[in-house]
């Protein structure tokens, strides 16, 4: 696994409690979301480094999510139906940056939105929808914090699932570790990615996104 991990307690004197932030695993011009799948879907990914195949469909929108712990959340640490596979999907932060340029807020702010209009009409006609929804500890418990993610459709999934990806790497088994840790009450020992706060770049994108 090219994922470099740390102790989750030593994530916890670095990382923010609070605010809408975005955390992943970033190295150099890359950075980590992450998605689940059942095994069909996850066994074409791994093996041809692309998503497709007879039983992935790019007519639906398609959630990823940089936070690590947000998706064991989402997924149930892989114990979910047709969630028990969790992949890492390397891109570019150019690439990032410009599927967060598309977003369009899953709920009406009037900060972002001139009217209910014009938030509905970017809904319907824009391919990428962003959502802010509580970030969760290991156990599930949420958190001040706020976590995001991304769906993906149209030409933008499209671009994303068959141009953009680096790399594709199974973490399932990694996790599936980790779980066992918790469950057996050894939360000291509970190692999780390297995570960092992606900075997108520019005030606009920032305050466009929501980011804090």
């Amino acid at each position: 696994m090219k994922i470099v991990t740390e102790l989750y307690q030593d994530s916890l004197k670095r990382l923010p409690d609070a605010g809408q932030r975005i955390l992943a695993h970033q190295v150099d011009d890359l950075v980590v979301v992450y998605q689940a799948y059942k095994h069909s879907i996850a066994d074409f990914a791994v093996k041809n480094q692309f998503l497709g195949g007879p039983d992935f469909s790019y007519n639906r929108m398609s959630w990823i999510k940089p936070g690590f712990l947000w998706m064991m959340y989402r997924c149930g640490w892989a114990e979910k139906e047709n969630q028990e596979r969790v992949l890492a999907l390397w891109i570019q932060k150019s690439d990032f940056e410009n599927i967060l340029e598309q977003a369009v807020l899953s709920s009406f702010t009037p900060l972002y939105h001139e009217s209910h209009e014009q938030w509905k009409s970017d809904l319907a006609t824009k391919d990428v929808r962003l959502q802010w929804d509580p970030d969760h500890d290991p156990y599930g418990n949420k958190l001040q914090r706020r976590a995001i993610q991304i769906g993906l459709k149209g030409d933008t999934l499209a671009d994303f699932g068959k141009k953009q990806i680096k790399l594709i790497e199974d973490v399932t088994e990694f996790l599936k570790e980790q779980k066992l840790l918790l469950d057996n009450g050894h939360i000291s020992r509970l190692a999780t990615p390297v995570e960092t706060v992606f900075d997108p770049g520019s005030k606009q994108l920032r305050e466009k996104v929501g980011v804090e």
